[in-house]
């Protein structure tokens, strides 16, 4: 049955369609149709085709989650998020759903909330009916084996296992730890053995019998909440929807609720010290408030996230900063359902800043009593109002499966002609409303978490489930006032007018038939100092702007000191400029100065018609830069953690990061990079950066909603500060100058293994990163390299994860070094290390070469057409769209038209050509195959690291001891960028 036809409020930018349908099982659906079809054309041997490629998606969120976990088997929910997609009884054959989404070019995920589950999934526009059909047997009949329960909680705890090391994930569960043991808040959410296992088993619980019991009393249709997006008409999606799901059962349970505070008197007021895994200090006050959820018109938490966290001139941080006590802050609404929440501001702290806690405590409540005296102002909430208006109603476009998940997600909270807005337009100005929440800012309900290494050794408890060590006091209201007294005297204020609001929004026409006919960046200017390509909005129509300006700078790299004080220089640039530009970001308008492995880069994004502005004052801050002791030790001490801090990324992004510095020629590690850098002082930069950019290079790029005179007019402005003004800084560089990307060249039918100790010996995990390495950018090896990861990435998936259980990250991917083009296996484990983790990448390619041989011509064709429709999907948004052209200028390869060409290749190739490319490049003993497996050993493995490190290689495998010195030795592919006469007009 179909709702009332109600009124959606959409973007004014949206020419989507929308309806709301309720199905007799009272299951509530929002239904999408998008209009919007990408005619994208390609050149084949005989013809042009025009084809319509944008991607499927539909998303099914279930209002029950982790906070519905029986005792004792806590992470039942999660548990049951995994079986679900594990097969049903119309598809029963085990890994079917996901096997079949990957053949359409698609991805099925799903996440385990506190108050509900999501489950999602996009595709190919020609499987999406099918898909829909196994999407909706989940939740008519599932088929939750037993010889899968085993599997599927092994699943479970990898997850959890990866999390253990995590500050994020222990700090979340030591905030929920010290609360009402009897309120659902305080659970253990994830999972693991001994939770959905060990413990179920000793009390003679059968775990299998628990989680039938548990999806057949919750999971009802009335509780379900379900978007689909589509390209059909909607009568067309209506009529699948109801087809397809009308058997869900509906129970008529209620909704649930949990109402009461999770923190009762003694968990307010407290002080909690902490010590986390990583370098650095954290502060996180938070309290206890009343759901925005309830008053999202009025925005209360939205107003006074916006003030608390505000950071320019005035606000708490800019004092902070000042001080040199903090290098980051963040306020808002954290841990939201429809019955409590908290208000949290999250600050960052130098050493300093540790040694000053109660004085950043006590200004914090002093910017709280500002605002109390200042009461609420209506200028600040209209301003924030017409930020938010505009910000919505020229919203990005995002890929749908993300964007089905952001609506069914809230379906339950607000109402459907909410559904898109959500909270994210406040419009009734209510003093009294935001006085109500900011009246719970005070010091008698505030919880204090404070984390640092320097605890270490003097905390007497430990939380349960991450071994997070942790001591608690408690602290009066009158304490803190004590604090607020003695805090330094500063001159606290409210945040003037924000400049950088947009008032022009129009779009430009100038040659609007001649843009139409850009397809692609062209290259307007050239000159000895810069490059401009640029790019008119012909898909978007958006009044937003793209600006990257590259600095390709030969002093910048050729050291690890030269690294390491480029990038403190980036790092300080933005800094100087955070208290103007913030007023821009706040407005729209973003950007970043970020080192690069040739310089650095300027990017900018956002609306265009105040983007000139900014543009100039980064620029003149780069031209004029001199360096302030006080804020370069604060930005000394914030890199060296950093770089400290690496040891403890997950052991698999170890292993990436060695792959990188096998293979990257030029590159420096980064514990050189730190080994220098607790050398380095003030004079030292400032006499870097004047060399540093003594011989510069600019690298432009320009698109969307900018005419090209004016783009050619920001460069000109740019190139006039650094090249030519009365006092220029910069020259060009000497032909011998310009910069090169250069790869190593692995010998043919060699394999290289690199072991390694994992950097966090805490960590039991390993990790291996098998990479074989193929060839130089050509259309059809690139083809067929992606066309066999196509095939083969879910097979590789369901063996080494699913059915062997190594571990929770197993991936197959294409790699891209500079156009030099490979794929690897990523697999990180805590039951086997990572030389038999290698065995296993080799054994399961051996089983797949016959099932490449056995895929009959229909499966070749349905695979190589959905590799061709994933080429044909347009780029969601003006970012997307820059950051695709962007890699071809970085790289050099400079080929727009790639999609194109690739789709042409596509169009030639055979099954008899993949095979012969496989068995070349990718088989197990191929002569010319090249191979690099990078082998991070978890304390768990360290016997086999010692074992492997002595034993004796394999005939045609070479063990490298030192990176440098195999770097040294190895020949090189050509590069790309930096090719002489490769840029022309």
């Amino acid at each position: 049955m179909a709702g009332a036809k109600e009124e959606i409020l959409k973007a004014r930018t949206d020419n989507r369609e929308y309806r709301r349908i309720v199905l007799p099982n009272f299951l509530e659906v929002l239904l999408i149709s998008d209009p919007d079809t990408d005619k994208a054309t390609a050149l084949s041997s005989q013809t042009r085709f025009s084809v319509s490629v944008d991607t499927c998606a539909a998303s099914m969120d279930v209002s029950v989650g982790s906070f519905s976990d029986p005792d004792g088997l806590e992470g039942l929910a999660h548990f049951l998020e995994h079986m679900l997609f594990y097969a049903s009884e119309k598809y029963p054959l085990e890994g079917s759903y996901l096997k079949y989404i990957s053949e359409h070019g698609g991805t099925g995920k799903a996440f385990t909330a506190a108050e509900h589950t999501s489950y999602r999934f996009d595709i190919n526009p020609d499987g999406f009916e099918e898909a829909l059909d196994r999407f909706a047997q989940f939740f008519i009949k599932p088929l939750m084996s037993a010889d899968a329960t085993a599997r599927k909680i092994k699943a479970v705890n990898s997850a959890n296992l990866k999390n253990l090391l995590s500050d994020d994930w222990r700090m979340n569960q030591l905030q929920k730890h010290l609360s009402a043991a009897n309120h659902p808040y305080h659970k253990f959410s994830t999972g693991s053995w001994h939770t959905l296992a060990v413990r179920p088993k000793a009390k003679g619980l059968d775990t299998r019998h628990e989680l039938i019991k548990f999806y057949e009393e919750y999971y009802s249709a009335n509780l379900m909440h379900l978007v689909i997006y589509g390209k059909e008409k909607l009568d067309k999606i209506q009529g699948l929807v109801e087809d397809k799901f009308k058997e869900i059962r509906n129970i008529d349970r209620s909704c649930l609720r949990f109402t009461g505070e999770p923190c009762t008197s003694e968990h307010l007021e407290i002080l909690v010290r902490t010590v986390p895994i990583k370098e650095g200090h954290k502060l996180r006050l938070a309290w206890p408030i009343t759901p925005e959820i309830h008053h999202y018109k009025e925005g209360p938490c939205r107003y006074l996230g916006h003030l608390i966290g505000h950071e320019g001139e005035g606000s708490l941080y800019y004092i902070l900063k000042t001080l040199g006590w903090a290098t980051g802050l963040l306020a808002g609404e954290s841990d939201s359902t429809l019955d409590f929440s908290f208000f949290e501001v999250y600050i960052d702290l130098t050493d300093a800043g540790h040694d000053h806690m109660q004085d950043i405590v006590g200004l914090l409540f002093k910017y709280v009593s500002l605002l109390q005296q200042s009461g609420v102002c209506k200028w600040i909430f209209d301003e924030l109002s017409a930020i938010c208006e505009t910000k919505f109603h020229y919203q990005d476009k995002i890929e749908p499966i993300n964007y089905v998940v952001s609506i069914s997600s809230n379906m339950q909270k607000y109402p459907p002609k909410d559904w898109l807005v959500r909270s994210s337009l406040p419009s009734n100005f209510s003093p009294d409303i935001i006085q109500i929440v900011l009246n719970k800012l005070s010091p008698n309900n505030v919880r204090i978490f404070w984390e640092s290494k320097k605890f270490e050794g003097d905390t007497n408890m430990f939380e349960p489930w991450y071994g997070t060590a942790y001591c608690m006091e408690k602290i009066t209201g009158s304490r803190i006032q004590e604090w607020i007294a003695s805090s330094p005297n500063v001159n606290l204020h409210l945040p003037a007018r924000n400049v950088f609001i947009p008032t022009d929004l129009s779009l430009k026409n100038e040659n609007e038939n001649e843009n139409e006919k850009v397809k692609c960046p062209v290259l307007l200017r050239k000159s000895p100092y810069a490059t401009l390509w640029y790019k008119p909005d012909t898909m978007f129509f958006t009044p937003k702007a793209y600006v990257k300006i590259d600095f390709n700078c030969p002093h910048a790299s050729g050291s690890p000191e030269a690294e390491v004080l480029t990038s403190i220089f980036t790092h300080l640039l933005m800094d100087y400029l955070n208290d103007y530009a913030y007023y821009a970001e706040v407005a729209g308008l973003y950007y970043g100065i970020y080192h690069t492995e040739s310089g650095f880069q300027v990017t900018l994004v956002g609306y265009n018609h105040k983007l000139r502005i900014l543009l100039e004052t980064v620029v003149e801050k780069i031209a004029s830069f001199k360096v302030k002791a006080d804020r370069f030790s604060v930005i000394k001490e914030t890199v060296t953690k950093e770089y400290q801090n690496y040891k403890f990324e997950q052991s698999y992004e170890q292993a990436i990061y060695y792959c990188s510095l096998v293979l990257q020629d030029q590159t420096w590690p980064l514990m050189e990079q730190l080994e220098v850098l607790t050398h380095l002082e003030v004079e030292d930069l400032a006499n870097f950066v004047p060399l540093m950019l003594s011989r510069a290079f600019l690298v432009c790029y320009t698109a969307g909603n900018l005419e090209s005179t004016e783009a050619e007019s920001m460069i000109l402005q740019v190139e006039y500060v650094f090249f030519k003004g009365s006092n220029p800084i910069c020259q060009p560089l000497f032909p011998s100058q310009h910069l090169t990307n250069r790869v190593v060249k692995l010998e043919k039918g060699k394999n290289f293994i690199y072991p390694v100790e994992g950097l966090n010996r805490s960590d039991k995990n390993s990790s291996l990163v098998h990479y074989i390495q193929v060839h130089r950018d050509d259309f059809m090896l690139n083809v067929k390299l992606q066309l066999f990861v196509l095939i083969a990435k879910e097979p590789a998936f369901h063996q080494l994860r699913i059915v062997e259980q190594l571990g929770y990250i197993t991936r197959l991917l294409q790699r891209n070094d500079c156009g030099i083009r490979g794929l690897q296996f990523i697999i990180q484990s805590t039951v086997k290390g990572p030389g038999r983790i290698d065995l296993r990448v080799e054994e399961f390619l051996k089983t797949f070469e016959s099932k490449l041989y056995e895929m009959t011509n229909n499966e070749f064709k349905s695979n190589v057409n959905t590799l061709i429709d994933m080429k044909l999907e347009k780029h969601q948004n003006l970012r997307e769209e820059a950051e695709f052209y962007w890699r071809e200028i970085s790289d050099g390869t400079l080929k727009f038209a790639r999609k194109e060409a690739e789709i042409a290749a596509l169009r030639q190739l055979t099954q008899q050509e993949l095979i012969e490319f496989f068995n070349e490049h990718i088989k197990v003993g191929a002569p010319h195959k090249r191979t690099l497996s990078v082998r991070v050993y978890g304390n768990r493995h360290s016997f086999e690291y010692a074992s492997d490190k002595r034993s004796l290689v394999q005939p045609c495998t070479v063990k490298i001891d030192d990176i440098f010195a195999f770097r040294r030795s190895q020949p090189l592919y050509g590069s790309f960028k930096g090719s002489s006469g490769h840029v022309k007009l």
